[in-house]
């Protein structure tokens, strides 16, 4: 009896996991395949073919959003990485009290909705008279991220043994080289990881983009324009690229 009502249990459980999947990623799989769609129908199959994708790479529209969304993410990670790792081994030095308040502040952009941090930095840029246009978007996605590299590195720092540290500096090391040749290797994989969080962020990023970039377009913000007009089996082939994009990069940093 026990074994039946666990077998039953089992079956429901597999079909609640299926079912949630399905809800998930049916509406994405759907768009890949009308990406191959040769009819511009969305309900009606034509056959298939890849000139959506060939359209989309002639239009300079979307290669210009591609090529500034793709700079802002390296950029904007990089620097983000940078600027978290040293804030992180600044924080972890803190005493208890300190840290906890410092890093109660770090969470907050975080848990800020995205449309209060967009409008916040747009105010910002407007008051120092800062036009808006490719560096404000840099700066404003290097801000949002900077929390999300501290999150993944902090723990790893605190996982550290700090008395190895120490004895690199007994045994002749002076800070700077104690701190690349046993900090750094045990905190990579964090840094690496934090790096790959911040660049998928950066590319999906759309409503603090939005209000910041002035003329210019990220990626985002191109499809959200076409959207408005007509909906073009174009935005099926470019939401595509970025949802393989950005899947891969996520597997990359879980691997």
């Amino acid at each position: 009896m026990k074994t039946l009502k666990h077998h039953a249990k089992r079956i429901v459980e597999n079909f609640y996991l299926v079912l949630i999947l399905i809800f998930l990623y049916a509406p994405i799989v759907t768009m890949m395949v009308l990406s191959f769609n040769s009819s511009k129908s969305r309900t009606q199959w034509g056959g298939f073919t890849l000139q959506w994708y060939t359209q989309m790479f002639a239009s300079r529209n979307i290669m210009a959003a591609l090529q500034n969304t793709l700079l802002i993410a390296f950029l904007s990670a990089l620097i983000a990485t940078i600027i978290g790792t040293a804030a992180s081994i600044a924080i972890s030095s803190m005493k208890q009290i300190p840290q906890t308040i410092v890093m109660g502040i770090t969470n907050i952009p975080m848990l800020n909705a995205d449309i209060v941090t967009g409008i916040s930095l747009m105010l910002a840029f407007i008051a120092f008279g800062v036009s808006l246009g490719f560096k404000t978007v840099l700066i404003a996605h290097i801000t949002f991220n900077i929390p999300y590299v501290i999150l993944s590195v902090m723990p790893k720092l605190k996982q550290t043994n700090r008395f190895t540290y120490e004895a690199a500096l007994d045994l002749g090391c002076d800070p700077k080289q104690a701190f690349f040749k046993v900090i750094l290797p045990e905190i990579s994989p964090a840094i690496l990881s934090a790096f790959l969080i911040c660049l998928t962020y950066s590319i999906d990023d759309f409503m603090i983009s939005y209000f910041n970039c002035g003329t210019m377009q990220t990626l985002p913000i191109a499809i959200y324009s076409m959207t408005r007009k007509k909906v073009s089996p174009e935005i099926y082939a470019l939401s595509t690229i970025m949802f393989v994009v950005i899947l891969s990069v996520i597997l990359v940093s879980n691997a």
